[in-house]
């Protein structure tokens, strides 16, 4: 019996590939010495998965920064900005399409379907001039079987590379980016023809825009475009993977009768309702990789139930075309549960990361082939029934508490007009207010102190001290600067779920559970194993400290219970919503611990809020109910003149906008440059918002500082479509991830644009 990994991470167990980008991008490494580090980490997955005894291995889904911008360089689909000439793309081009330059801004980027795996979406249109300018998929295919290791090159699907796409500044909203689909597979069929003299013998697609709503032109795509590359791939069996949800009936079909296509990928833990399809009508003689072992969270699999699973589609496909795999890439998975050290013998049982979970799905492979092995089995089965019974994992108090929510939707008395003009006249802010979105940047020695305090090198005094120091600093910075909200720049916070956590009964947290997010940027999500509560104040001391040192108003800095839960590994064993419901009446204990100390403004971030929407429009409705819900949990028993502020960052907010003034935030600061400014579409198409509104005039994930020209300019296009009086001025997200000497011209130039619109706003009375 066979096994599969659709993909693995890429940062290495010690996050290897991050210092080895940053190292090159602030120019202290070359080329050379980050093409060394990767190629390392390559041979160590491919050997790692070798050794536990995987068949099918994936190679090319390493990437400098994601694979759809990989598929972008192999295609030549570089926007003119760039002043790329032809030839095969370098660093230079590709990062700067990643994370813009000096002169011009990096695309646009976005999540990856409902996860928090970002991607840069490629600009397209009917002038794109294509051609084959990234040889990786090769390269890499034939650097593995130079090492021994034969493995099946990973490409993104043509048809998903264009439905996942948008037309490039320009071009007609209403172009069809599938009408590329001629212009594109020639490339393919290249790709196609050198992997195959190079001795490939599988290819896999990896097609999830499967799983989404698609209409019958959209299916008709991809018959169409496997059609059409069918006598290219003919010699080679051919995969295609989906993953991340259920497909629909007419998805199914189309996939099953796609020409040249040997097997078929399928999510079989978030997709459960397709083991009915595949159980009506599976062809005969096709492959099926059956994803059992969950690629999204860090639960040990239940291999017992896992394998009764298999064995009942064995029966459907037949013993020798049943391939064991993971539901989707392991790259939404922390790296190795061996280097884990602080984590209690009991929690650490019930746990799988990616090596535990190839581990997982060769074990089942084993299993069905009739070698099981009794020892591990057992082993499982005695982690699984522990997790169960585990007091530590229920706490009465908090389920009554949860459950005594229903009933009520939790708004605020007062409506938001009327709360808006208590506020006025309790913080006095100009027309315009400028703010930022909460942290500053990290520096190297912040961390250092962080870390010191952590592993008890220094005392907590000198910790408090220095984190005092820091805020003073960052606070003075704003002062000088004429910001009108301040922020005391998060400097006690290695990350905003993290943090959040390690304060909150019911979670656990690793050393080196990193997870890419995009580019070099890992976070290291916490594990809710338990019923949530606040044991005592997260955040009321560090606000109060920075209120202390300013006579303008301090925001009080939260992450709210939707993206705590959306960016945190979730209990499997109860549904979302109801551990949603946990956290949001922890962090109200919070909100009102903060206006009790003083704190005027509470900005409660929900960044992740639109990333939890199901894929499937028939599950929005739910999904938005609850979350909404928990939103509205946390500060329902404020008082009107306490301003309440959430932020959102890098999704498409359009289709939930009324979701999004449903949550009745006083104000809501969102994502917009990088996007084109595609949110301001929506209010131009006459949806009304009434609360205060701070649409970001600037990309804080690019090092380009922007002009006070430009962000005028961007000020301007919003009042086009906003009112005066609910307008705020303030970067697209938080700063930590950049220097000081890019946050201070860029905060530098926000502040002149916003004063230059009031004293134009002013002469125009």
């Amino acid at each position: 019996m066979a096994s599969h990994i659709v993909g693995y991470p890429r940062m290495g167990p010690k996050r290897e590939l991050k210092f080895a980008l940053e190292s090159f991008w602030d120019k202290k490494s070359s080329a050379e010495d980050l093409q060394k580090v990767a190629a390392g980490l390559r041979s160590s997955i491919w050997k790692q998965m070798a050794d536990a005894g995987i068949k099918y291995i994936p190679s090319n889904t390493f990437s400098y920064y994601d694979q759809v911008l990989d598929t972008t360089a192999m295609l030549g689909a570089v926007p003119p900005r760039y002043g790329w000439n032809g030839g095969e793309i370098g660093f230079d081009t590709y990062f700067s399409m990643a994370r813009g330059n000096a002169s011009v801004p990096a695309m646009e980027m976005t999540k990856w379907f409902d996860t928090n795996y970002h991607f840069i979406v490629p600009e397209l249109g009917p002038d794109v001039r294509f051609s084959y300018a990234s040889h990786k998929a090769v390269d890499e295919y034939k650097e593995a079987k130079a090492l021994g290791v034969n493995t099946v090159p990973v490409l993104v699907g043509p048809v998903s590379y264009l439905l996942l796409s948008k037309p490039a500044k320009g071009v007609e909203k209403t172009f069809s980016l599938l009408s590329l689909l001629p212009k594109i597979l020639p490339i393919y069929k290249e790709v196609i023809s050198e992997l195959k003299a190079a001795g490939a013998s599988w290819i896999q697609f990896d097609e999830p825009t499967l799983v989404l709503d698609l209409d019958s032109h959209q299916l008709q795509a991809f018959t169409a475009a496997y059609a059409d590359l069918e006598s290219t791939l003919s010699g080679l069996n051919v995969l295609i993977e989906t993953y991340f949800a259920d497909l629909t009936s007419g998805a199914y079909k189309t996939v099953i009768e796609l020409k040249g296509v040997t097997a078929y990928g399928l999510d079989l833990v978030r997709g459960t309702k397709t083991i009915d399809l595949i159980k009506t009508n599976f062809p005969k003689g096709k492959f099926l990789f059956a994803g059992v072992v969950d690629g999204r969270n860090i639960w040990a699999n239940d291999l017992a139930s896992s394998l009764g699973t298999l064995q009942a589609l064995e029966a459907i496909v037949g013993k020798d075309n049943l391939v064991v795999s993971t539901s989707c890439s392991l790259l939404h998975t922390a790296v190795d549960l061996v280097n884990e050290t602080k984590l209690d013998d009991e929690i650490k049982s019930w746990l799988a990361f990616a090596a535990q979970k190839v581990v997982e799905v060769n074990a089942l492979a084993k299993a069905l082939a009739g070698q099981k092995d009794e020892a591990f089995f057992t082993s499982n089965a005695t982690a699984q029934a522990s997790r169960k019974s585990s007091p530590r994992v229920t706490n009465e108090a908090v389920q009554k508490a949860a459950a005594a929510l229903k009933g009520s939707d939790h708004r605020r008395a007062t409506n938001v007009s009327a709360r808006l003009d208590a506020q006025q006249k309790k913080l006095n802010l100009p027309v315009l207010p400028t703010t930022t979105i909460g942290s500053f940047p990290q520096t190297l020695e912040l961390r250092r102190v962080r870390r010191e305090f952590k592993a008890n090198k220094i005392s907590e005094d000198d910790y408090v001290k220095a984190i005092k120091e820091e805020i003073k600093k960052v606070v003075d910075l704003q002062e000088e600067l004429d910001i009108d909200v301040l922020v005391h720049g998060e400097p006690e916070r290695n990350d905003m779920v993290e943090y959040f956590g390690e304060q909150l009964s019911g979670f656990a947290f690793t050393v080196n559970g990193w997870v890419q997010s995009y580019g070099s940027r890992c976070v290291k999500p916490p594990i809710i194993y338990g019923d949530v509560s606040r044991p005592k104040p997260m955040t009321v001391f560090w606000s109060s400290t920075a209120q202390s040192m300013t006579s303008r108003p301090m925001k009080g800095m939260l992450t709210g219970p939707v993206t705590i839960l959306n960016w945190s590994f979730v209990r499997n064993d109860q549904p979302r919503f109801e551990t949603c419901y946990q956290i949001a009446l922890a962090i109200k204990d919070e909100v009102e611990d903060l206006e009790k100390a003083g704190i005027n403004v509470i900005q409660i971030d929900e960044a992740a809020l639109r990333e939890g929407l199901p894929l499937r429009k028939s599950e929005h409705a739910f999904y938005l109910k609850w979350a909404v819900h928990s939103f509205r949990i946390t500060n329902c028993g404020v008082k009107d003149t306490t301003q309440i502020h959430t932020h959102m960052c890098y999704s498409n907010f359009n289709d939930i906008i009324h979701s999004i003034i449903d949550m009745d935030a006083d104000v809501i600061t969102i994502e917009n440059s990088r996007s084109d400014e595609k949110l301001l579409s929506v209010f131009r198409e006459g949806v009304k918002y009434g609360a205060g509104i701070g649409p970001g005039v600037y990309d804080i994930h690019s090092p380009r500082i922007p002009s006070t020209e430009e962000i005028a300019d961007r000020i301007n296009k919003m009042l086009a479509v906003l009112e005066t009086n609910i307008l705020w001025v303030n970067p697209d997200c938080g700063l930590k991830t950049r220097k000081y000497a890019e946050v201070k011209p860029a905060l530098n130039n926000m502040v002149a644009a916003a004063k230059l619109l009031r004293a134009q706003l002013a002469s125009a009375k």
